[in-house]
């Protein structure tokens, strides 16, 4: 991770040169915010990132000596196909679709489905064919 922290502390420094730059020959308030956002984002992930790499082993990646072998076996655990997010895209939407009505009775059904829609996608796993 210390490559990526780094990579992300390049990126900092380059944001943090452009957002006054970009202020001082635009005058533009809204595109200095979302650059100054984004310095500041960049900044929280090369934080994170530099934080871990010291706590942790280097990786293989990250070792002089390392091979592409050192890197082989188990990758992580990728969940199976799940119907959930659709639901909780759907009732966010229909959500979204009340609120730009001004039918607040539309909103109420789309929060109560919403909320079945994503207590089914946080605990798919404790039922059915893929519990744990």
């Amino acid at each position: 991770m210390r490559s990526e922290a780094w990579i992300f502390a390049m990126t900092t420094a380059f944001f943090v040169v452009v957002s006054p730059a970009y202020w001082f020959l635009t005058g533009d308030w809204t595109g200095t915010s979302a650059l100054t956002m984004t310095t500041l984002l960049a900044g929280m992930v090369t934080v994170f990132l530099g934080f871990h790499a010291r706590r942790m082993d280097p990786r293989p990646e990250d070792r002089k000596d390392g091979e592409i072998a050192d890197g082989a076996g188990e990758l992580g655990f990728f969940p199976p196909y799940s119907w959930w997010p659709l639901w909780c895209g759907l009732t966010l939407a229909v959500c979204v679709y009340a609120v730009a009505l001004g039918a607040w009775w539309l909103f109420i059904i789309g929060v109560g489905i919403g909320a079945v829609a994503l207590s089914g996608w946080i605990f798919e796993y404790y039922r059915g064919e893929h519990a744990h």
